[in-house]
């Protein structure tokens, strides 16, 4: 059976502020704060369906470390009950820089938390004051030593395409989060949403977010960055559902945002390989590992279709000894 998370999300809970993105609501599509009881249904509608025992107990949205010490207490303790009786591994939270001690880590640790995730967004200071996030690179770094410290998973969360960022300010800021050593990463290029301050600027001409596009550029680089630094990246792009159509208002936004930038990087391979067995055009066999041979192709074959614009005649097959993104070329008659 499937080994599942089960994913509650806490909007707004415990944020000092909003920052300029920010719509945890239409993000999550919860207009309500988060009970035991949701806990008890969400986790007991993943068992009766699923083998959970690998999987985690995770609250995401607002900074849960900063909410209201009980409520925080009465969550982690619904959920550190299913972890006493082995239907989970481990309860997974996320939060900001600048609401980590070593107090609510022992704390967390207590009650069942497995793993942690910094919203970092950006490790650029100047970018982190254009859009409000009210910390600084110093605390990603001095909270990531005490997670680490503590034993914990560590994960952090960047954006790119924000208020004041550039493809440089981004690249930077993921060569300091790989140096920190995390486990594992989420990628989100910005979204403008309904109701925020991005939103204005966008509105007054102040602002251009990514276009899908570019963003797909841009992530496919760091996607190569996280993977040759062995670092899992566990969500590229910003998450279905929600209301995040029904608030969308510009940015890179897309269901299968991660297939795209992923296909993005198998046809800049396929090409680097076609051309170095220097071949302009004519067929060819492609090799990739056996579970990428879809994304190899592309979208609705978009990499076989933009080959063929180019000239070239290809056969994509899988091999099970390639790993991801591994590409071999053999030329055809």
């Amino acid at each position: 059976m499937k080994h599942i998370n089960v994913a509650l999300f806490v909007p707004d809970e415990g944020c000092p502020h909003r920052c300029s993105f920010c719509n945890q609501k239409t993000i999550s599509g919860k207009t309500r704060q988060l009970t035991v009881k949701d806990i008890e249904a969400a986790v007991e509608t993943a068992l009766a369906s699923s083998d959970c025992g690998d999987g985690e107990i995770a609250f995401f949205g607002g900074s849960f470390t900063a909410i209201e010490r009980n409520y925080m207490l009465s969550l982690l303790r619904k959920g550190k009950e299913y972890i006493d009786r082995g239907f989970f591994k481990g309860i997974r939270i996320s939060t900001r820089p600048d609401c980590i001690d070593a107090e609510i880590l022992t704390l967390l640790k207590a009650h069942g938390v497995t793993s942690v995730e910094l919203g970092c967004q950006s490790m650029d200071d100047e970018v982190l004051a254009m859009n409000e996030r009210g910390h600084t690179s110093s605390d990603v770094v001095r909270a990531a030593a005490l997670i680490k410290q503590f034993g914990f998973e560590f994960g952090v969360q960047m954006m790119t395409g924000l208020y004041g960022d550039t493809a440089e300010k981004t690249f930077a800021t993921a060569e300091k989060l790989i140096s920190l050593r995390p486990d594992t990463a989420r990628i989100y290029p910005t979204v403008v949403l309904e109701n925020t301050r991005l939103a204005e600027l966008y509105e007054k001409g102040e602002y251009t977010p990514q276009t899908t596009e570019e963003a797909a550029e841009l992530c496919a680089e760091l996607l190569l960055m996280f993977h040759g630094a062995g670092i899992r990246v566990i969500r590229l792009g910003l998450h279905s559902g929600g209301n995040v159509q029904e608030g969308y208002v510009a940015g890179a936004y897309h269901p299968a945002f991660r297939e795209i930038a992923e296909s993005r990087i198998y046809l800049r391979k396929i090409r680097e390989e076609l051309l170095k067995e220097g071949l302009s055009a004519g067929k060819a066999e492609i090799t990739v590992g056996s579970p990428y041979i879809s994304m190899a192709s592309g979208q609705k074959r978009s990499n076989i279709k933009e080959l063929s614009a180019l000239g070239y005649t290809v056969k994509i097959i899988g091999n099970d000894e390639y790993k991801k993104y591994e590409v071999s070329v053999r030329l055809k008659e």
